[in-house]
């Protein structure tokens, strides 16, 4: 680090060790805390990287100061000289680089005083609104400023690692066109063109493609990403980074076999190599990740599979799942290590999905060393049923299934949620491991009041105009697939992405698929379609998100807690007061706009 020297320091506090005992210092930053024990008073004086003690004693040669520096109020900033001493054997920090240390002071002067603060800097238990009303008090806390550092370094390493893989990085525009696909959008008005908008950018999707056309070969951002939508614990309100990735020239391995290694790298580096799982990252299709784990986005770390046991139930003697799954319910299997649980651990389970998922009841079977079936349902577990438990694994290396039976829709819902609160309720998943997959082969399309596209528009179907042009009823549609992936950590979407539809006559034969004319997407996508004119190359690219990331290696829970000055739940800046009422002036130009945007409608 280069050496910060000014009249207010000569050192940083992370610079001091025993190396400087008898020196004569200059340190300033912010007062910690104070302990005034009489006749010694002790102040840790905190900078930007870290903790220094600082004392004075009643024998000082100045009754003025040991008074000034006893009145010195909690986060006041001062600036302290002083000289390096040892400190005693029983007054030792080891956990501090500067914990052998201390400074006598020897003047003292305050450059800004504190008032009473609204919460303990120390307290683990302030509410939300308080900490974003007060931000900057939030961020000097020590956890919190870890997470800053971190973010940081990672987008640091990032781009590094970006620079090291041949990408070239680029800035896209902040004020762009409304997409009629996404989410909703943030309008600007325009003053220029009353009447007019600009759009924030939900992500630059059509200006990373624009680049590949441009003749570039790897484009890389960490791009600001603004989206009208609600908040969540893995989404934050109003915008959001993201690693935007393009390249040129490539096919889905490709973009996988490149990507990969940098997010792996990432984890090792700021998580450590023993937490992230050893291997390749699995590769599983988005139905094979919707039959197993009941998401696509699942979380490796929790070893249970689910299994289908629709065909074996058809025909079974258990009546109510008979009758179920020849009214179109399928059944899905649950299997799990329950050995020793109490009666109250699987009524708990069952109360969760009655009362928290909405199921219509939960059955379950268990079995012991005896081998003999226990449970509502143990007596109907022969035949068919009996043969696919042995065959699949489950009597051999489990105890316990639990039965889900539902529409396609629902089941799919119920086992996925069930099998994370159950692997939850038996402490099943090591919160010190990294656990990623890719999920490919998504669906093209998916069925919502009609045919709608379930991914992103602008991906290259697999099976090409072939797939598209046989395609004629609803079913056929559902199952064509796409050039799409997702990239997962501990069942959290880190990012989507996709291989590009770079022929402009399939591109309009995919939009036609969901009812969007030639004109319309013409019209609504006019960059893409022009450019599609003049010779595009294959090309797709990924969009990791940086917030996701970083929430991650920093085990927090919620992405508010490593963004530096993030909305509330409501989309609200408490801190600045935004959103904020338009000043009259500004209703006035804004009046005028919306009328000249009436008129010319």
């Amino acid at each position: 680090m280069k050496k910060l020297l000014s009249k207010y320091r000569t050192h940083i506090s992370t610079e001091l060790s025993i190396d400087n005992i008898g020196q004569e210092i200059t340190i300033s930053g912010w007062v910690r805390t104070k302990r005034d024990h009489g006749r010694l008073c002790f102040i840790d004086l905190h900078d930007a990287h870290g903790i220094i003690q600082c004392v004075i004693s009643d024998d000082s040669e100045s009754n003025a100061l040991v008074d000034l520096v006893k009145s010195i109020s909690v986060e006041s900033v001062i600036t302290v000289k002083g000289l390096i001493v040892k400190r005693a054997e029983n007054n030792m920090n080891k956990a501090l680089n500067s914990g052998e240390i201390e400074v006598l002071i020897k003047s003292c002067n305050v450059l800004s005083q504190a008032a009473l603060l609204p919460f303990d800097l120390s307290a683990s238990d302030v509410s939300e609104q308080l900490r974003l009303r007060y931000r900057f008090l939030d961020l000097r806390r020590e956890w919190m400023r870890q997470r800053m550092l971190l973010r940081s370094d990672v987008i640091r390493y990032i781009r590094n690692k970006m620079f090291e893989n041949g990408f070239t990085e680029f800035q896209t525009p902040i004020l762009t066109a409304s997409s009629p696909e996404g989410a909703r959008d943030f309008l600007v008005p325009s003053r220029l063109h009353p009447g007019k908008f600009y759009a924030l950018p939900q992500a630059p999707q059509m200006f990373k493609q624009l680049v590949m056309y441009s003749g570039f070969d790897r484009y890389f951002q960490i791009a600001p990403c603004f989206r009208d939508e609600d908040s969540r614990a893995d989404r934050a309100p109003g915008e959001f980074y993201q690693l935007d990735i393009e390249m040129a020239f490539v096919e889905q391995d490709d973009v996988l076999n490149t990507i990969e290694p940098i997010i792996r790298d990432i984890f090792v580096k700021f998580g450590g190599e023993e937490k992230v799982v050893k291997g390749v990252f699995p590769r599983i299709s988005y139905d094979d990740a919707i039959l197993m784990y009941g998401t696509d986005k699942p979380d490796l770390r929790i070893n249970i599979k689910i299994c289908d046991f629709t065909a074996e139930f058809k025909n079974s003697d258990f009546s109510i799942f008979k009758n179920a799954v020849q009214s179109g319910s399928l059944i899905r299997v649950i299997p799990a290590k329950c050995q020793g649980q109490p009666r109250s651990f699987y009524d708990s389970i069952s109360q969760f999905a009655e009362k928290e998922l909405g199921a219509k009841g939960l059955a379950y079977i268990t079995w012991g060393d005896d081998g003999v079936f226990k449970g509502p349902i143990a007596k109907f577990i022969t035949g068919e049923v009996l043969n696919k438990i042995h065959s699949e694994g489950i009597y051999k290396e489990f105890d316990t299934c639990f039965f889900v039976c539902d529409t396609k829709q629902n089941a799919e819902k119920l086992s996925g949620k069930l099998r994370v609160k159950i692997a939850e309720m038996l402490n099943m998943i090591d919160e010190n491991k990294f656990a990623f997959c890719w999920i490919v082969d998504f669906p093209m399309y998916e069925f919502s009041d009609g045919i709608v596209f379930s991914h992103n528009p602008f991906s290259m179907p697999i099976g090409g105009h072939e797939v598209i042009d046989n395609a004629r009823s609803t079913e056929e549609m559902l199952t064509i697939k796409g050039y799409q992936y997702d990239i997962v950590c501990n069942g959290v979407e880190l990012s989507s992405g996709a291989i590009r539809n770079n022929d402009l006559e399939l591109l309009y034969k995919c939009f036609e698929k969901a009812g969007y004319n030639r004109d319309t997407v013409s019209d609504n996508f006019k960059p893409i379609v022009t450019a599609l004119k003049y010779g595009v190359p294959p090309h797709g690219g990924i969009a990791p998100g940086i917030d996701r990331m970083i929430m991650l290696l920093a085990g927090e829970k919620h992405l508010r807690d490593i963004i530096l000055f993030p909305l509330n739940q409501n989309g609200e800046d408490t801190l600045m007061g935004a959103p904020t009422a338009l000043t009259q002036q500004q209703l006035r130009e804004m009046r005028s706009m919306l009328r000249e945007l009436i008129v010319r409608n």
